[in-house]
């Protein structure tokens, strides 16, 4: 079995196609980056345009790479939320259009679970397992014990931790995407320069908050003492804040896997996904946790 699969829901337009056996024949991916970074984030409109642009061109490439065409398929599946409605509705129209033209089947897909099924794709890992899902819109522990059978075990309360960089990222005057600037900025400045909270630690769920942790980014940044002409002051912030930020998030993972463990003795693999998981520090941390369960 083969699937065409579209991905429209934030800002970059994808397609790819992969087999029932896990194979991913092709996978093409772009980004929009440069038009979005003189707002200093995602600006849906433009985001959906760009999708409406760009789409065609990108399935007409995901084809070409799986050496396919449309009579080859046998289905046609699209992110059909959470995400910008203006991008979903874009993909999802063109799925479907397809679909309806070449009399295949459409599936429409949770972009939460696909986060959460990816390792699969590119990891051979078994069910159960927990996966920590974190990006600029999500941030959520799951545990994943088949294709459709998924139970969240904690989420954010306010904000994701993705939205944390990529603002306190902004507050510092550093570039979009925030991120990857404040992990950079970071490897310059000194964690313990400010003690910034821990929201909701010792708390004994899984949940996040980061809202409280971005607004004491931004009351410290406010302050006539701080400096941000200096450089050192805008790493050692940054520095503070993604200390902060993940310090958090390893100690909600130690209470995610003690709630899993509970429900899936037996389960014994942590996956992150999302664009957060990127960070360096965040993933030296989250091995550290595993190692210590």
């Amino acid at each position: 079995m083969l699937i065409l699969g579209i991905e429209t829901s934030c800002d970059e337009t994808a397609a790819a196609v992969v087999s029932d056996d896990r194979a991913i024949l092709s996978n093409v991916i772009l980004t929009q980056l440069e038009e979005h970074k003189p707002f200093g984030g995602v600006v849906p409109e433009i985001a959906a345009r760009s999708h409406l642009q760009n789409l065609p061109n990108i399935i007409e490439t995901a084809l070409a790479d799986a050496q396919l065409t449309f009579t080859d398929l046998d289905g046609v599946a699209a992110t059909a939320g959470p995400g910008l409605i203006g991008g979903v509705m874009v993909g999802l129209m063109a799925a479907k259009s397809i679909a309806l033209v070449h009399q295949l089947p459409f599936f429409a897909i949770n972009h939460m679970g696909a986060h959460a099924l990816t390792p699969r794709l590119t990891e051979n890992i078994d069910f159960p397992y927990l996966a920590l899902l974190v990006s600029g819109g999500h941030s959520q522990f799951v545990a994943v014990a088949g294709p459709n059978d998924h139970k969240v075990l904690g989420t954010t309360r306010d904000d994701a931790i993705g939205e944390a960089f990529d603002k306190s990222a902004n507050l510092l005057g550093l570039p979009y995407p925030g991120g990857p600037e404040i992990e950079a900025t970071a490897k310059d400045g000194n964690p313990t320069a400010y003690n910034l909270p821990r929201p909701l630690r010792g708390r004994p769920n899984c949940d996040f908050s980061f809202s409280g942790l971005k607004t004491a980014v931004r009351k410290l940044i406010e302050r006539p003492e701080t400096q941000l002409q200096e450089g050192s002051t805008i790493a050692d912030i940054a520095a503070s804040f993604q200390a902060a930020a993940i310090e958090i998030t390893a100690e909600r993972t130690q209470h995610a896997i003690e709630m899993f463990k509970r429900i899936y003795p037996k389960g014994n693999t942590l996956v992150a996904s999302g664009g957060v998981a990127s960070n360096g520090v965040l993933r030296r941390e989250l091995y550290n946790v595993t190692q210590s369960k």
